[in-house]
């Protein structure tokens, strides 16, 4: 009978400590009813009641710990199936960033063979050779 009491003591102990931590962290506009330093009191003074009435009415829910009911179609709360979390996961995103590659991709091969061309101009001219027949203008 002794341990349950001393197990049921340090449970006391320990939601006393986590509801003074809680209560001296928690964000000005998170309390309600009463003054932090009125909680601090209650908490210190009515250690089991006090921590429970902090946690009960003391603080406002998180907003972002909060979660809402799961939708009927069973998808997570919050997440909009049309819309992808990730860029990454998103295959307009990809699509545009595959097109953009592909552009990139012709406008260099396009400057390689203009540069391929006017060098090869450039080495049959200094060697007296008649320019090809594609580049020939037509008469």
């Amino acid at each position: 009978m002794a341990r349950l009491y001393v197990l049921l003591f340090l449970v006391q102990i320990v939601l006393a400590v986590s509801a003074l931590i809680s209560c001296l962290s928690a964000e000005e506009d998170r309390i309600r009813a009463l003054p932090r330093i009125v909680w601090v009191l209650v908490i210190l003074l009515f250690p089991l009641l006090g921590s429970i009435a902090w946690f009960l009415a003391g603080r406002e829910p998180d907003p972002a710990r909060a979660r809402p009911a799961r939708p009927a179609d069973g998808a997570p709360p919050g997440r909009d199936r049309r819309r992808p979390v990730a860029p990454d996961d998103d295959p307009e995103f990809l699509e545009s960033l595959a097109e953009r590659s592909r552009q990139q991709d012709q406008e260099l091969f396009r400057r390689w063979e203009e540069d391929l061309r006017r060098r090869e101009d450039d080495l049959r001219r200094r060697e007296g050779d008649p320019p090809r027949e594609e580049d020939r203008p037509e008469v």
